[in-house]
């Protein structure tokens, strides 16, 4: 099933190409790293389709992905979390999934929930 993408995909690029580039990315606009997280999380979920994993950028987005059991309802029992900035370093293959863990940059519940395999994103 195709992603129903609520981001333009020239945005989204233009958007993390900003993002990547930037010097000093605490002085980017709001709606720059809104843009880019919402983009990435899209791919993620275009690249690893499925509904048993849900990743959560908050203030920002979420999304569901991965082959396995479909969550319906409640808390979902694959659950991975964590900020703008840390989940913009993995898509991008600046940080790894194994050093966002240990710092607890990223929180992750589940048997489903190491995104290894997907990131960086293409």
């Amino acid at each position: 099933m195709a992603v129903r993408r609520r981001t333009p995909v020239a945005a989204g690029v233009e958007a993390l190409e900003v993002w990547r580039s930037s010097p000093d990315r605490s002085c980017l606009a709001r709606s720059v790293v809104a843009t880019a997280v919402r983009y990435s999380l899209e791919e993620l979920a275009e690249v690893a389709p499925g509904r048993s994993v849900e990743v959560r950028v908050p203030p920002f987005a979420a999304v569901q992905c991965i082959e396995g059991p479909r969550h319906t309802r409640g808390t979902p029992t694959n659950v991975v979390e964590t900020d703008a900035a840390t989940w913009l370093a993995l898509a991008t293959g600046e940080l790894a999934w194994d050093e966002a863990e240990a710092s607890g940059a990223v929180r992750s519940s589940g048997i489903r929930a190491d995104l290894t395999p997907y990131l960086p994103l293409g």
